[in-house]
């Protein structure tokens, strides 16, 4: 067995996650290579987070805020597609806890490897997506890829 074949049934299926900022293009960059150099079956997933939203004083996600961070989700999205030069890419714009919600999909559609970034949107924003990313590790059943943003 040469080794791009081992890599390939290592990484059969491999889940990009997407915030659509600047910060997030070398997990783009990364995960988009993998896919190709390998063949994998490539999920993207960009999840809109809830969880400021579920405190006390905001019971609430209305559906004009709501409706703004899915279209950033579809944004986000598009600009993947425009990216995958000849990668073929399963999207899904998901709502929740981040976290959570990567790792039961990347369960239900038995990923092999989950690419995710260190750093999210902004830098006051780190602590939080920092934290995301440090929880998919915690809670994964596969492997994850933490790409460092530049």
């Amino acid at each position: 067995m040469i080794k791009g074949e081992m890599m390939t049934k290592i990484f059969e299926k491999i889940l990009i996650t997407t915030d659509g900022s600047v910060k997030n293009q070398p997990v783009v960059k990364k995960g988009l290579e993998l896919a190709r150099e390998l063949g994998s079956t490539t999920y993207v997933v960009y999840v809109i987070d809830e969880t400021p939203f579920t405190s006390s004083q905001i019971e609430v996600l209305t559906d004009e805020v709501y409706l703004k961070l899915k279209d950033e989700g579809e944004k986000a999205i598009e600009q993947m597609k425009k990216s995958a030069d000849g990668v073929k890419l399963e999207t899904f714009i998901l709502s929740g806890r981040p976290a959570n919600l990567i790792t039961e999909f990347a369960v239900k559609n038995k990923v092999d490897l989950i690419v995710v970034g260190s750093q999210g949107k902004s830098g006051l924003e780190r602590l939080i997506l920092g934290s995301v990313a440090e929880s998919i590790i915690r809670m994964a059943n596969c492997m994850v890829l933490v790409v460092k943003s530049k």
